[in-house]
């Protein structure tokens, strides 16, 4: 299963609560914030999610709260962020339910 691309189209508020209907037992959601070096959080931000191979699945921008939120496959991602502060990569190994990661750019 893929992450949902959001990229192009209105892009769900990142910051809202899950929809009632996500069951974390079967779902894998990859969740955090984007911040900076300084520790404020970075509104506006591009992340992308890669997969396994480095490929671009999907992309959201961060809510006012540096707010970001994939539903993705269990496995092996990299999300990359993209400000003005500069940018950032983090690797995550994803399982089912909520996978809450931060991303630094910098």
């Amino acid at each position: 299963m893929a992450a949902v691309n959001v990229s192009g189209c209105a892009a769900p508020d990142q910051a809202a609560p899950l929809p009632a209907g996500i069951d974390l037992e079967k779902e894998t959601v990859i969740t955090g914030v984007v911040s900076a070096t300084t520790g404020e959080t970075v509104p506006g931000a591009y992340v992308r999610l890669l997969d396994a191979t480095g490929e671009f699945t999907a992309e959201v921008v961060t809510s006012p709260e540096g707010q970001f939120r994939f539903f993705a496959a269990p496995g092996d991602w990299t999300l990359r962020a993209l400000s003005r502060h500069g940018n950032g990569d983090t690797a995550v190994s994803a399982e089912r339910g909520l996978n809450q990661i931060g991303v630094t750019v910098g």
